[in-house]
C-alpha cells in the first residue's frame, strides 16, 4: 500500500501517512511511562533499547540519542515548561500530559541539543502525528515554532524573574529544579550564588558510569584494562567508564565480580570499615541492604578480615538483588528480609552497623532527574519518623565500643543532621567521631565531624554520613 491517499471526500493534496522515527517514538514511550506509571527512566529505558536493537531498529548513535531525549527532557522539565507555558494560549495543566511530552521533547530538540530547527520541528510533528493524530500535530507545529523564535539564552531572559528579585525562583528557571528544592539544596550547601549555581549545573549534567571492584574477586587493574576505563578519583576500588562505555559488556560485571556503584556509595562503606574499634571485630550489619551495592563492598571487606555480614532489608525482592549482590562473596554472609524498625537480633549484636536509610534522594538528581518533579517538601514529613526508628535501631544493635554509620543520598538538613542530633539526644551514651580522616585524598569535606560530599565539588552523588561510637 501506498504511504499516500487521498482523504475521502477530500479534493486537492494527497494525504501522506506520518512514518515512525524509532529514536523518537522511543523516547517518547519512555517519557509516558514515567509519567502514567511513575516509573523511573533508569530502569525504563534499558529495556526498551535492548527491544529495539533486538529487533534491529537501533544502531549504538540511535541509543544516544535517545538515551539523550529522555534524559535531556527530564533534566532540563522546568525551564522547557516555562518557555511552552509562555507560546500557548491556556495554562499548562489544561494540556494534555501526552502532548505536553511530545512538546518537551521538541523543545529539548530546538534548546539542548544541536538538531537543526527544521529537523527538530519537522520530527517531533511527525511524532505527534504517530502518538497524537493530525488534529493534535498542529497543535504542536505552532507552538514549536514559537519556541524556535529563540535560542536558550534568550528563553530564559524572558521567562526567568531576575535574580535580584527573587533569588530561588531565578535559579530554579534557569537550572530546572523545583523552588523548594533549590531552597532545601542551598541551605545544606551554604555559601553565596556561585557554589549553588555549580550543583545546580552539575545535577543536570550527565554522571559518569562508575564500577567498582570487590576486594577479593577483582581489581582496578583488571577492570582498568577495559576499553574506555580511567581510575576513580577517590575510592581505591573505583573505575570510571568514559562516556558510552558499558558495564555489562565487562566480564567482572556480568560476573557479579565487579558492579555499578557511585563512588560516593563506595566512600562511605569504607569509612564506616575502617573507623576505629575498640574490641572485637567479627561482626557487620548492614540494616537497609538493598539493593545491594553498599552490602556487597561491605561483605568483600568483612570476608579479608575474617568478619561475617548479615544484610537486611525489609522488602523481600529487593532482598534478592542483595542477595544477588553478595552471591559469590568469598566470605561468609546472610541476608534477611526483615523490617529494620522491628530486628529480629538481639541488642548489642554487632561490632558495624551501616544505615543507608530511606531519603527523598535529592541528592542523586543526576541519575534520576524525574525525582526532583515527584518529590514534595511533605514527603520529609514521611520519612522522618522512619529515618529515626532506623538510627535508633542501628544505635541499640551495635556493642559499646562499636560503631554506627547513618547515611543518606540526600544533603537535606531535614534528613541528615537534625536526624542525628536528635536521636544523640536520645541516646546519651553515643557521640559522633570524625569521617574526615577516614576518607584520605578527599578534599572540602567541611568543618565534620559528619562529611557530605557534593556532585559539583567530589564528582559523586551528594551522600551523606556520620559516624557514632556507642559509648555506653
Amino acid at each position: 500500500m501506498s504511504d499516500t491517499t487521498r482523504r475521502p471526500g477530500r479534493p486537492g493534496k494527497p494525504y501522506r501517512r506520518p512514518k515512525k522515527d524509532p529514536v523518537r517514538f522511543l523516547a517518547f514511550e519512555a517519557l509516558r511511562a514515567v509519567d502514567e506509571r511513575d516509573a523511573y527512566a533508569n530502569l525504563v529505558l534499558p529495556p526498551l533499547l535492548r527491544k529495539a536493537r533486538e529487533q534491529g531498529d537501533f544502531d549504538g548513535r540511535d541509543a544516544a540519542l535517545a538515551t539523550e531525549l529522555v534524559y535531556g527532557t527530564l533534566r532540563r522539565q522546568g525551564t522547557y515548561d516555562a518557555v511552552i507555558a509562555a507560546c500557548v494560549d491556556r495554562p499548562l495543566r489544561e494540556v494534555d500530559p501526552p502532548v505536553l511530552d511530545v512538546l518537551s521533547l521538541g523543545a529539548h530538540q530546538l534548546l539542548g541539543t544541536r538538531i537543526p530547527t527544521h529537523a527538530a520541528v519537522s520530527a517531533s510533528v511527525e511524532l505527534a502525528r504517530v502518538v497524537l493524530g493530525d488534529g493534535r500535530a498542529k497543535f504542536v507545529n505552532a507552538v514549536l515554532r514559537k519556541v524556535s523564535q529563540h535560542d536558550l539564552d534568550e528563553w530564559i531572559e524572558r521567562v526567568a524573574p531576575p535574580y535580584d528579585d527573587d533569588p530561588e525562583d531565578h535559579l530554579a528557571v534557569v537550572h530546572s529544579h523545583p523552588r523548594w528544592v533549590v531552597s532545601a539544596l542551598w541551605d545544606a550547601l551554604g555559601g553565596g550564588r556561585a557554589g549553588i549555581e555549580r550543583l545546580l549545573e552539575a545535577d543536570n549534567e550527565r554522571p559518569e558510569v562508575t564500577l567498582v571492584a570487590r576486594p577479593g574477586r577483582a581489581t582496578t587493574e583488571e577492570l582498568l584494562g577495559e576499553e574506555a576505563a580511567v581510575a576513580g578519583r577517590w575510592s581505591p576500588y573505583a573505575v570510571r567508564l568514559a562516556e558510552g562505555g558499558e558495564p555489562g559488556a565487562i566480564e567482572a560485571v556480568r560476573e557479579g565480580r565487579a558492579g555499578v556503584q557511585d563512588e560516593g556509595s563506595q566512600l562511605v562503606a569504607l569509612a564506616l570499615a575502617n573507623a576505629p574499634l575498640d574490641g572485637p571485630d567479627t561482626k557487620w550489619l548492614d540494616g537497609c541492604a538493598g539493593p545491594g551495592g553498599k552490602a556487597a563492598l561491605l561483605g568483600a571487606l568483612a570476608a579479608e578480615r575474617g568478619a561475617v555480614l548479615l544484610a537486611s532489608e525489609k522488602q523481600p525482592h529487593r532482598a534478592g538483588l542483595v542477595a544477588k549482590a553478595l552471591a559469590g562473596n568469598p566470605g561468609p554472609y546472610q541476608v534477611i528480609a526483615a523490617d529494620g524498625t522491628r530486628p529480629p537480633w538481639r541488642p548489642g549484636s554487632f561490632d558495624r552497623v551501616l544505615m543507608d536509610v530511606p531519603c527523598t534522594g535529592l541528592g542523586a538528581l543526576r541519575r534520576r532527574p524525574e525525582a526532583r518533579w515527584r518529590r514534595r517538601p511533605e514527603d520529609l514529613d514521611g520519612f522522618a519518623p522512619l529515618q529515626r526508628g532506623l538510627l535508633g535501631t542501628a544505635l541499640d544493635s551495635v556493642r559499646v565500643g562499636g560503631v554506627v554509620g547513618y547515611a543518606t543520598c540526600s544533603p537535606h538538613l531535614a534528613e541528615t543532621r537534625a536526624v542525628v542530633d536528635d536521636m544523640l539526644k536520645q541516646h546519651p551514651g553515643a557521640e559522633l567521631i570524625d569521617a574526615r580522616p577516614l576518607l584520605p585524598g578527599v578534599p572540602d569535606l567541611g568543618d565534620g565531624p559528619d562529611v557530605q560530599l557534593w556532585p559539583h565539588v567530589h564528582g559523586t552523588d551528594a551522600m551523606y554520613l556520620a559516624l557514632i561510637r556507642r559509648t555506653a
